[in-house]
């Protein structure tokens, strides 16, 4: 598949999409847009520009190009309807001038399905005055509609786990809808959008009004770790950083707790290298992840890969593509680098893993499932990874959608299965007051000659 571009080059913008060769021939013809050509007085509610062919076209592609400030505002990508009507969400402003051109000297990847490109085609309008609009930050029941279509639309095209979840997306459009239309602010749709997509128990599936999230799934999960006891129980336990404790006990082995991938924390992983380096010649390092849940993906790389000597495979994805036969596009494998210039250890490893682990920790563990002499100690980790990407409903809510499936190296699916221990470990609340069973599995598996 093509990549969608934005390209802003001085002075002009070019909307550009492409996956066809151009070649020679009689070019299509725009017969239709709205709004039309030297349209005056347009009203500002108008949210789709839509421009209409008079034959059929290759819909893998696309060139709109468009100067300055006089290019309108574009909400989401423009989206084929049918073989020759191609529409672009956009938010227009009163008594201003608009234009762009379908196709331009440039760039011509409008074209019929022969490869032939449409003539450049100028769109120039004025928007009015946009008195009789409610006052800013209102929504009306046009807004409304126009931003449900496109979350149904952003759920069956664009939501990776979409059918995964078997959820009732159709009734739970009937149940919402209502509430949704009669919305007055971007805060009331918001809300009764999350309450919708809370249905999908996704904890990459969340709705932001600005900089805010509003409501959505809330996961539950029982811890498998007492931070009180591992304070009493690992000997010269220390806290090194906001993300990072450490320990080492009695015969030599190791400890690092890192409660963090985020790159708010990156500072603070510093730490944890240190700890590395001091523990060079232990007999044995235990890694201890089970209050992680998630953060910055790269950042579990890099300290995963003080461990390995060539790169590995420890993961694989497909990104969600409505347009392919699958629905999806060809597996994409996950490596993990050695880490060239940070400490290495080399001797037995146990990483201490339990269910509030998930995206990006997740990953961690895969990428540690890779190392030679490691285990994985204690029992499932949640179970999701999405990579959520954003939609732009149009009316001042955006909703994050998880774009891609999350994979072992194998390209099974773990999303709501987790990924397994090889040492499992089953402990509860009541027995975590007074000891922990997991550390104890793991010093055992590393003592073991």
């Amino acid at each position: 598949m093509g990549n969608f571009k934005h390209i802003k080059i001085m002075p002009a913008i070019i909307l550009l999409f492409s996956l066809a060769a151009e070649v020679s021939g009689a070019p299509p013809k725009v017969v239709k847009t709205v709004p039309e050509n030297g349209a005056q007085d347009v009203d500002t509610s108008l949210r789709k520009i839509r421009i209409v062919f008079d034959q059929d076209m290759d819909q893998g592609g696309y060139s709109i190009c468009g100067s300055g400030q006089n290019y309108p505002e574009m909400v989401g990508k423009p989206r084929w309807v049918n073989k020759r009507t191609i529409v672009m969400r956009v938010r227009l402003v009163p008594d201003h001038n608009y234009y762009l051109s379908v196709n331009c000297k440039d760039y011509k990847n409008f074209k019929n399905t022969k490869g032939e490109p449409v003539k450049p085609y100028l769109v120039e309008f004025r928007t009015g005055s946009g008195k009789g609009r409610a006052k800013a930050g209102m929504l009306n029941l046009a807004d409304n509609k126009e931003a449900i279509e496109e979350l149904r639309r952003a759920i069956d095209e664009d939501y990776s786990y979409r059918d995964l979840r078997k959820v009732d997306w159709a009734g739970l459009f009937d149940k919402y809808s209502p509430t949704m239309e009669s919305a007055k602010t971007p805060r009331e749709f918001a809300k009764a959008t999350a309450e919708l997509l809370a249905n999908a128990e996704d904890a990459h599936v969340w709705v932001k009004v600005g900089d805010k999230s509003i409501g959505g799934f809330k996961r539950s999960v029982t811890r498998n770790y007492n931070l009180m006891v591992l304070e009493k129980t690992v000997p010269g336990w220390q806290r090194r950083s906001a993300a990072v404790f450490t320990g080492k006990f009695d015969d030599g082995i190791g400890y690092i707790l890192i409660d963090s991938w985020s790159n708010e924390h990156k500072e603070a992983l510093e730490q944890a290298y240190k700890a590395i380096e001091e523990f060079s010649d232990a007999p044995g390092l235990i890694i201890d992840v089970r209050s992680n849940g998630g953060g910055a993906e790269p950042l579990a790389q890099e300290f995963a890969g003080c461990f390995i000597d060539e790169p590995e495979v420890y993961a694989r994805n497909v990104y969600r593509s409505a347009g392919e036969p699958s629905g999806f596009t060809k597996p994409y494998n996950r490596v993990l680098e050695p880490s060239e210039k940070r400490p290495k250890y080399r001797g037995k490893i146990a990483v201490l893993m339990g269910p509030v682990n998930m995206s990006s920790c997740e990953a961690f563990l895969l990428m540690m499932k890779q190392v030679p002499s490691c285990k994985l100690v204690g029992e499932n980790s949640y179970g999701s990874s999405g990579n959520p990407k954003p939609t732009d409903l149009g009316n001042g809510v955006t909703v994050f959608l998880p774009s891609w499936k999350a994979m072992r190296p194998d390209g099974t699916c773990f999303e709501g299965e987790g990924i397994a221990p090889d040492i499992l470990v089953k402990t509860t609340e009541a027995a975590l007051r007074s000891r922990d069973a997991v550390l104890e599995a793991a010093l055992k598996w590393l003592r073991e000659s």
